[in-house]
């Protein structure tokens, strides 16, 4: 029995065809980071969400996706709006009282 990968010298076909693979980097879901401790440079009281963030500079657009971390201290009590949010980031914003709401984005087809 004759294996049906030797062709008598030639380069195999598998070798000659070009390899390409799939990458994930188009359609992969990219978040901008925040840490609670970065939400300190609010006022006490204010409303904080995606525009906002982009005023003070802690993300570069607007139209970026933000995930709030719960990364150093929160002492002011804030409403925040966030795509998504770390377990420990929402246990501290409301533990100082202030709330979080999740942006959720309908995709277009």
């Amino acid at each position: 029995m004759v294996s049906s990968l030797y062709e008598g010298g030639q380069v195999p076909l598998f070798r000659r065809l070009p390899k390409h693979g799939f990458s994930n980097y188009k359609f992969a879901t990219r978040f901008e980071i925040v840490n609670i401790s970065q939400l300190e440079t609010f006022q006490d009281g204010a409303d904080v969400g995606v525009e906002q963030l982009s005023q003070a500079g802690l993300i570069p657009s607007c139209k970026s996706k933000v995930k709030i971390l719960g990364d150093g201290e929160l002492t002011k009590k804030l409403q925040v709006r966030a795509h998504k949010f770390s377990k420990t980031a929402e246990q501290k914003i409301v533990g100082c009282g202030g709330t979080t709401k999740k942006i959720s984005e309908v995709k277009k087809r």
